[in-house]
């Protein structure tokens, strides 16, 4: 960060301020300098709230995303801060290069600090990011191991200088603030969300916290504290994220308060202790209460209790799901100490019901003013209330390509990823001879955005990706295949498992496909995938020993791979730098990864925090010196009985199996266009957890999946009635839907079911083609088994 601003004119600042960090050191030290620095501080802050318009001051608590408002829109409204949501990017365009990105905040922030009349103070903007394993939103960064992965290494230090490489990376597309490190304590494995927590043990997880903290801001007391290669930092999300019921994201968290502050709350004393300028509420409950309208823990507990004077801001629209609220009208969070409302589209509605509020006295203007200053204080200790402003291209970094992804970072990147891979069997296999001659089987083998899970350049990750996306980048084959040649060896990738010449060992590349939030959420902890399993059991019956490599945001019940595999090693979600693991199967580093989560012994999903249900108990792990011979463990698991899942599409992703096309184009993720037909994600309960499709005429949408002769249920709306004939199709049926969904035009959200009655030869797939212009959202498709007789309804 740095650095200055540009407010109207310099005679309508004061002169620039001391360093925060300088400025909290000294105030330790009991100096009446301190408190003359901190005086001087409030009073500028005060002096700049009391010239500052009513809409003015409302817009520095509104943070839209950027594919939703323009340059025009920032000079007009002034926002206070902005974001780019993890499917955003300059212009729509989520993998515009880095420079693209750098130009974009020089457009906002040169809008925002744009003269006013009057004399009212231009407050600069800030722009937030969701940086949570690196930059990873832009093309060429570097991508590290996601949380859970740091926390098998217990290497603070490490976590430390990763923040710090973040921050630099950062630095170049001219942004901010990163909306990291999230400090959840995961209790149910369940969770989506899960490999974002360092550990289920919350020592840990405040202690790597805090650690990313200090990297991403700077330690208190140093020099270049929010200076050059450093960023406003988030701990997230306040608090209680990582213990809902059964797992479920964005839901109820409930016991004695005094116990569930013991797990969930004591990382952000360590957080605040370092420095983290702001707090993110979280979407769930706490005994039935939303965080982001409950006062009770976002003023008294966070500010009182723990002393927390920077700024709250919200989560993803998460007023909205306040009782009594809606995303464009929510006093109840601001009343109850939210600042900052993150509104992704809907900022201009509750931009005007927040004023009027003011006015009207539901809002009293001491607690408008006082949020505000929250804003402006952060902003101020990171330097963007100096003088001398320099807009985002003239800081230091700013625009240096030779910083992203740079050598240093990868190569610690790589260190990471050795540090975190966690052996949980060999049977002597490991670490690989000199020499051998290694199959690197699987499709995830070669598949950086496989190994780099959720939030990678877009926010489920995966679907599109590929390797191309990942400039200087190495797979977990490539990485094999460099050090196998630098040992005398060779390493040959067949994904299917094929070979001509029999191998010395084969290393198999698995694991969960990439997803993030709500998308991930399991019923189980049934891993059933069975790609790695055939593979193993062929290798198996053939006498190769064999190599498991799992890919997991999570540990998951595996016990069938385990028995099948001769060495078992949980790689979580490495990221960029696949040759990390190899270090680990060739004995280049020592494996000292050790698991931050209990293992499950179950399939059934319970949660294990602790010994009790656990196969391999939290802190295990073992050294390539250590060969152990396992006994087989029980491959029981009443999911496996349970059939696969017949939903389509459901949480905002296409579930594995199913496909969706246009024409000629294939749509992953149900999102993206063709001539003729375009899909984006919308919000219906939850970010982008439904699609919008707007078909040209002639468009059609196909899809197909898992089911034979199951009836579709599907949820959608309809906002206009169609234009021209909308035809439903399935095998060789099809059907004139337009009166129906004419009728159910204007009428919100509603379900279809879609039986053999009017699609007789009914499969599975799916078409709709439109003959005209027409407009449909979907929230899910689900194959469901239904009477025979069974009427198609609208």
């Amino acid at each position: 960060m740095r650095r200055g601003l540009v407010i109207i004119t310099a005679a309508t600042l004061l002169a620039g301020c001391s360093k925060f960090s300088q400025v909290q050191q000294s105030s330790a030290d009991g100096s009446q300098s301190a408190q003359d620095d901190l005086a001087t501080e409030e009073a500028r802050i005060d002096d700049l709230v009391s010239r500052m318009s009513l809409e003015r001051k409302v817009a520095q608590l509104i943070q839209p995303q950027i594919n939703s408002f323009t340059a025009k829109d920032m000079r007009r409204y002034r926002f206070g801060s902005y974001l780019n949501g993890g499917n955003g990017g300059p212009g729509g365009d989520e993998f515009a290069p880095a420079l693209e990105w750098l130009r974009l905040a020089d457009e906002m922030w040169e809008a925002s600090t744009g003269p006013l009349p009057n004399g009212e103070p231009a407050i600069p903007t800030m722009w937030g990011t969701d940086a949570v394993h690196g930059h990873t939103n832009i093309v060429g960064a570097t991508i590290f191991p996601h949380n859970i992965a740091l926390g098998a290494t217990r290497d603070a230090d490490l976590v430390r200088r990763i923040g710090h490489a973040t921050a630099i990376e950062i630095e170049v597309t001219g942004i901010d603030w990163n909306f990291s490190p999230t400090v959840a304590v995961a209790q149910d494995d369940r969770w989506g969300r899960t490999y974002e927590s360092y550990s289920e043990d919350p020592a840990i997880v405040a202690e790597l916290g805090a650690a990313l903290v200090e990297g991403l801001q700077g330690e208190i007391g140093s020099e270049g504290r929010l200076g050059e290669g450093r960023v406003i930092s988030t701990a997230k999300h306040f608090f209680g994220d990582g213990g809902t019921e059964q797992g479920i994201d964005q839901g109820d968290v409930n016991g004695d308060l005094d116990d569930l502050k013991i797990i969930h709350v004591s990382p952000y004393v360590s957080v605040i202790d370092a420095g983290v300028e702001t707090v993110m509420a979280s979407f769930n409950s706490i005994n039935g209460r939303k965080m982001h309208g409950n006062e009770a823990m976002l003023t008294d507990v966070l500010r009182g209790e723990l002393g927390f004077d920077g700024l709250v801001v919200g989560d993803w629209n998460g007023h909205g799901q306040v009782a009594g609220c809606t995303v464009s009208n929510c006093p109840q969070s601001l009343l109850s100490g939210l600042d900052i409302y993150m509104v992704p589209d809907d900022w201009k509605a509750l931009l005007e019901t927040i004023v009027t509020q003011v006015e009207d006295g539901v809002i009293p203007i001491e607690r408008l003013d006082d949020a505000v200053s929250r804003v402006l204080r952060v902003k101020m200790r990171a330097g963007l209330l100096n003088e001398n402003a320099l807009k985002p291209s003239e800081r230091s970094g700013a625009g240096n390509m030779t910083l992203l992804g740079s050598a240093e970072h990868r190569s610690l990147a790589r260190e990471a990823v050795h540090k975190s891979q966690t052996i949980l069997k060999n049977n002597g296999v490991l670490p690989l001879r000199d020499g051998a001659k290694i199959l690197v089987a699987g499709a995830a083998a070669n598949d950086i955005a496989r190994a780099s899970g959720g939030w990678t350049l877009t926010w489920q990750g995966g679907g599109e990706l590929t390797n191309d996306h990942f400039p200087g980048a190495t797979s977990i084959y490539a990485g094999i295949a460099a050090v196998a040649a630098e040992s005398g060896g060779a390493a040959t990738l067949s994904e299917n498992g094929d070979y001509r010449e029999r191998p010395d060992v084969a290393v198999v590349v698995f694991g969960e496909r990439p997803y993030a939030e709500f998308a991930g959420d399991k019923r189980n902890l049934l891993f059933s995938d069975e790609e790695g399993l055939r593979l193993l059991r062929r290798f198996a019956d053939d006498d190769i020993p064999t190599v498991a490599i799992f890919l997991s945001g999570r540990p998951l019940w595996v016990n069938r791979e385990l028995n099948a595999a001769d060495a078992f090693v949980a790689s979580w979600l490495p990221g960029s730098e696949g040759a990390g693991v190899a270090d680990i199967l060739f004995g280049a580093q020592p494996a000292t990864g050790r698991l931050s989560f209990s293992w499950p012994e179950s399939c059934d999903g319970a949660p294990v925090n602790g010994p009790k249900g656990a196969l391999f108990p939290f802190g295990y792990g073992l050294s390539l010196s250590e060969s152990v011979n396992m006994p087989s463990f029980d491959e029981t698991c009443a999911a496996l009985s349970s059939g696969a899942s017949l939903e389509w599409f459901a949480s905002g992703r296409l579930a594995d199996g199913a496909v969706a096309r246009s024409a000629a184009t294939d749509l992953p993720q149900l999102r993206g266009a063709s001539a003729l037909v375009s899909i984006r994600g919308i919000d219906r309960n939850a970010q982008e957890d439904a699609r919008e499709i707007d078909f040209a005429a002639g468009g059609n949408l196909a899809l197909s999946g898992p089911g034979d002769d199951q009836a579709f249920r599907i949820v959608y709306e309809v906002t206009d009635r169609p234009t021209a004939p909308v035809r439903i199709n399935s095998g060789e049926s099809t059907y004139d839907a337009t009166l129906e969904l004419s009728v159910a035009a204007g009428k919100g959200w509603r379900e279809m079911t879609l039986t053999k009655t009017c699609l007789p030869k009914l499969t599975n797939t799916l078409k709709i083609e439109s003959d005209g212009a027409f407009s449909m959202r979907i929230y899910s498709i689900v194959r469901e088994a239904m009477e025979r007789k069974a009427e198609c309804s609208f």
